[in-house]
């Protein structure tokens, strides 16, 4: 492997190194999941200053290191400054940003995955978009290019097609049961014919078409609901950032 390499990046995260340095998690399209070095970063007048914020797509240089790989030089691609300037929009970033970080291993590489987290960035940089929709969309798809695809169509105990009535899904099973196997599983989520459509289109379509489905109140809850229960699931936490989100909602 060369001693210095390129590539872009979107940093998920950075913690201090002692006064002046930081560690910074960031995902790559060849690469997967990194970490590595910003010397100097703390300085006053850092020539790597923004560019290696969170929430930041950028071109970096790297220094092959010992432990850790050194950042030389980072030229911002995309600052995302619509998302760094409102509090809700970044809550709704950070917890994308999240999501990566906490189901991706350092040097496992995904090129969908990192396509699928630039272009959410993108989405809710957009002037009027539907946030909530963004998320859902981006959950389903992050739950597909890692293997977690959940069964929609069928259910995953006794493979009869789901007939449109009141399904049930399953987290530990990864997909829905039909009402009579749900009565085996301890606690089910019961989801509706319209929650279970609207699932099923948004995971075969694109994002154009995905923007386009009006979601009401009480359905985009039952929605996100069922989603974080499966993510929460697979995680064995909740993610720190729906606090965050939820607090911004109630103030909004």
């Amino acid at each position: 492997m060369p001693r210095n390499y390129q590539t872009q990046a979107i940093v998920i995260k950075q913690s201090k190194l002692g006064e002046i340095d930081k560690i910074l998690t960031f995902y790559t399209p060849e690469l997967g999941k990194l970490k590595a070095v910003a010397k100097g970063i703390c300085r006053p007048g850092s020539k790597l200053g923004g560019n290696v914020e969170p929430l930041t797509y950028s071109l970096m240089m790297l220094a092959r290191g010992r432990n850790l790989d050194i950042i030389t030089q980072s030229q911002t691609m995309d600052g995302f400054l619509a998302l760094k300037s409102d509090l809700g929009l970044m809550a709704y970033g950070l917890y994308i940003l999240e999501l990566i970080d906490s189901f991706t291993m350092e040097n496992n590489v995904n090129r969908p995955l990192f396509d699928l987290l630039l272009d959410a960035l993108h989405w809710l940089s957009q002037i009027n978009s539907n946030n909530e929709i963004v998320l859902r969309y981006f959950e389903l798809h992050l739950l597909q290019h890692l293997g977690y695809r959940p069964e929609l169509y069928r259910c995953v105990k006794c493979n009869s097609s789901l007939k449109p009535v009141v399904n049930f899904f399953s987290s530990n099973q990864g997909g829905m049961l039909c009402p009579r196997c749900s009565e085996k599983e301890y606690l089910p989520c019961p989801l509706s014919v319209d929650a279970l459509k609207i699932l099923r289109l948004w995971q075969n379509c694109d994002y154009v078409t995905a923007r386009r489905v009006k979601v009401e109140s009480k359905l985009s809850l039952e929605l996100e609901q069922l989603l974080q229960e499966y993510i929460g699931y697979l995680l064995q936490r909740r993610p720190k950032s729906i606090t965050w989100l939820e607090e911004l909602k109630k103030m909004s």
